[in-house]
């Protein structure tokens, strides 16, 4: 059994498998999950987990070479806008409807119980060398 960091068997096995440049999606309960990459999802009730608390641990576990979320953040929802903007200062905010495009493409995505509006950011994992 782990000790330490993510314990949930399914996330920590979905996160083994992402390479350079693949997507993770890190959403709120409300956003809608595309089809075809894989969700792990971790919502519990409204505002458990919150997301902050689950990108927090996933960034401990990730390298992160960029980072996307829907421009709406700022005005709708400004504490998750400050989180986001002081973890990645080259935050591109883009359309909440490009971003949903956008995350088709992921790889993986995480759902939270973040029951604030625009909690999503879609990450795009680096390499540690």
């Amino acid at each position: 059994m782990k000790k330490a960091g993510i314990l949930n068997r399914h996330l920590c096995g979905a996160l083994a498998e992402l390479g350079h440049g693949d997507g993770v999606l890190v959403c709120d309960a409300g956003m809608p999950v595309p089809d075809g990459p894989r969700l792990v999802d971790l919502a519990f009730r409204a505002g458990v987990p919150s997301f902050a608390e689950v990108l927090d641990g996933l960034l401990a576990e990730l390298v992160v070479e960029g980072a996307t979320a829907a421009a709406e953040v700022r005005e709708a929802n400004p504490g998750a806008a400050a989180l986001l903007g002081g973890l990645f200062p080259g935050l591109e905010l883009v359309p909440h409807e490009r971003l949903k495009e956008l995350s088709r493409r992921a790889r993986l995505v995480v759902r939270t119980g973040e029951a604030r509006p625009y909690a999503n950011v879609l990450l795009r994992c680096g390499v540690f060398f």
